[in-house]
């Protein structure tokens, strides 16, 4: 899994960039990837409403609706073996019942 900064320390490097520093530079005495810095540059873009795309509360809001699609999957299918295993007991129970009465 890839390592995650904290929000304030690439707020930070943003902050930088935007008072001259290059990518490069802070890439090399931060040692973060200038491909990383790049990518957050354009996501604060984004968010800023200066060029398209999710902003990062989208994004986040995607991801937790994705989890909880998953989840309830989940939940649905497990739901459904369970009944389906309800339904064979109760089938099999009502041929006994009737075997007995004969």
């Amino acid at each position: 899994m890839p390592y995650r900064y904290p929000p304030e320390f690439r707020r930070k490097v943003l902050d930088l960039l935007a008072a001259g520093r290059s990518v490069a530079s802070l890439s090399a005495d931060l040692g973060v990837s200038d491909q990383t810095i790049y990518n957050w540059r354009r996501q604060d873009a984004v968010d800023r409403g200066l060029e398209p795309g999710l902003t990062s509360l989208e994004k986040e809001e995607l991801r937790s609706a994705r989890r909880r699609i998953a989840e309830l999957e989940t939940e649905l299918a497990v739901t459904r073996r369970a009944n389906e295993l309800l339904k064979a007991q109760v089938v099999s129970a009502g041929d006994g019942s009737k075997r007995s009465r004969r």
